[in-house]
């Protein structure tokens, strides 16, 4: 078996087998590029919140949360490579198994970042023709977003992703880079994601405060209690997987910004 040396993008030295045959994603935003990639095939084990493309992570085998991975289920399905990320999966977790298996790990916090990661496990898994086709249709769609961004300038909006407590997505993020590249302001000054009291986004008056569908589930009753925490204010429901999923879903994010500018004229 022949292994060659790569950097991972937090800059760990991993050595993976020439052409890993049995892969096993933690993140879901990454298995939905790698079957984007062709490699449905060789994904051995998925997270359960792992689940586009539907049909083909059906027949993917579970292995637990992002943050509460099941080891010995890994451990069963003897992995040539594991990809994580630093943000979604825990150093606990990635501790164990990379004393055991290749762990190649990403750091995604904008949309550039996405992009390399796309690239470099596409080289991984000689698949450079695919990614690099995906790559450049990104590419186009980011000046395309870059030059509509005008649309929601001035925008001041608090992105929250938890309730009870509430959390929002604060700066030096994923979500913070996808809506300054939109052309919003985000009213949240403090970093990663922090915990808030209602009365607090309240005194900074946003002009929206979008409620993210996941990973809380803000549609139905939650809206609606959502709306009575935050009299006055103008609350929106927002596609989180838009937002936050940093594989090829980020084909569709031009288009759901124009949806989501009709949504706001009316």
């Amino acid at each position: 078996m022949q292994y060659s040396r790569y950097i991972d993008q937090m800059k760990r030295e991993v050595w993976i087998d020439s052409f890993p045959e049995r892969i096993i994603s933690l993140v879901p935003s990454q298995t939905e590029f790698l079957i984007e990639l062709g490699l449905g095939s060789r994904l051995v084990g998925r997270t359960r919140f792992c689940i586009h493309p539907k049909e083909q992570v059906a027949a993917i085998p579970n292995i637990g949360g992002t943050k509460n991975l099941h080891l010995d289920q890994i451990r069963a399905l003897k992995p040539d490579l594991i990809i994580g990320n630093k943000e979604e999966n825990t150093r606990e977790d990635i501790k164990i198994l990379e004393s055991e298996f290749p762990v190649w790990m990403s750091d995604v916090n904008d949309f550039d970042a996405a992009v390399s990661m796309m690239l470099e496990l596409s080289q991984i898994l000689q698949k450079q023709d695919t990614g690099q086709k995906i790559c450049d249709e990104l590419s186009k769609i980011k000046k395309e977003i870059e030059s509509k961004a005008k649309r929601f300038a001035g925008f001041r909006v608090a992105y929250a992703i938890w309730k009870d407590p509430w959390m929002f997505a604060g700066r030096k993020n994923f979500i913070h880079s996808m809506l300054e590249l939109a052309g919003f302001e985000n009213c949240i000054a403090a970093e990663r994601y922090p915990e808030l009291q209602t009365e607090e986004i309240i005194n900074l008056h946003p002009d929206y405060i979008f409620l993210s569908s996941e990973p809380f589930p803000f549609h139905g009753k939650h809206f609606e209690a959502s709306k009575k925490a935050f009299p006055g204010e103008t609350l929106k429901l927002v596609d989180g997987e838009a937002f936050s999923w940093y594989g090829s879903r980020l084909l569709h994010f031009s288009a759901y910004l124009d949806q989501l500018e009709s949504e706001l004229k009316a």
